[in-house]
């Protein structure tokens, strides 16, 4: 094939085609949709998967039973040939693979594979590693971990945490500040208690002074007497 023979025949920006302009149109009277029948009139259309009014072959399709492929493991798969670049004594964990871009998309857990050669001493942690991963890595002088599998935090639990976590802060600032006014409050309360035990007191050295001019007037009297 030539090259130029690509793009033969190829108009590019073609204009839209102009209908029901008359006979000298050429695509004037029917304007291209024939005579009668669903498809003349406007607004007909072919919604997917019409079979012409027959049962369509979706609904003839038995829909029993399971699939847990909604369920199933998502494995992050690495190769130790790609832990090659790293230098001797990194410690690789899924976090650390998924920042370097190894890992793509979301999954549930990170496998380490034996395709390739390793001579580099790493600290492989991942949630599963095959044999022969495993002899390569030690091998090399480096050390395996095993990770548990956590499952990831759905949307809505994510969302619930928040709304706990949210809560938990305004009940503590909350807990703080009535602790405070609490406090403030005890504070003034024994001023006030203070101040009307010195009020009391020196309201009784007054009532005493009082009695004891009263009882030294009344010993003057009975001398003078």
């Amino acid at each position: 094939m030539i090259i130029d023979d690509v793009h033969q025949g190829i108009r590019k920006n073609r204009k839209k085609k102009r209908v029901g302009r008359g006979p000298g149109s050429g695509h004037g009277k029917t304007s291209g949709r024939g005579h009668k029948g669903f498809f003349s009139r406007a607004g007909s259309s072919k919604r997917t998967g019409f079979a012409g009014g027959t049962t369509p072959l979706f609904m003839r399709v038995a829909k029993r039973g399971f699939s847990n492929a909604k369920f199933r493991l998502k494995v992050a798969a690495v190769n130790v040939s790609a832990l090659e670049i790293f230098d001797a004594g990194t410690e690789i964990t899924p976090d650390f693979l998924k920042d370097k871009g190894f890992t793509n998309g979301p999954f549930d857990v990170v496998k380490i594979l034996g395709d390739g050669e390793l001579t580099k001493k790493l600290t492989v942690k991942a949630h599963r590693f095959s044999a022969s991963a495993k002899q390569k890595i030690e091998a090399a002088g480096g050390t395996v971990e095993e990770l548990p599998r956590t499952k990831p935090e759905s949307k809505k639990r994510r969302g619930v945490s928040a709304a706990l976590a949210a809560a938990g802060d305004t009940v503590s600032g909350a807990a703080g500040e009535a602790k405070d006014a609490a406090a403030a409050a005890t504070g003034a309360a024994a001023g006030v208690v203070a101040s009307a035990a010195e009020a009391v007191a020196g309201a009784a050295e007054s009532v005493k002074e009082t009695l004891t001019d009263d009882d030294a007037s009344a010993d003057a009297g009975d001398s003078e007497e």
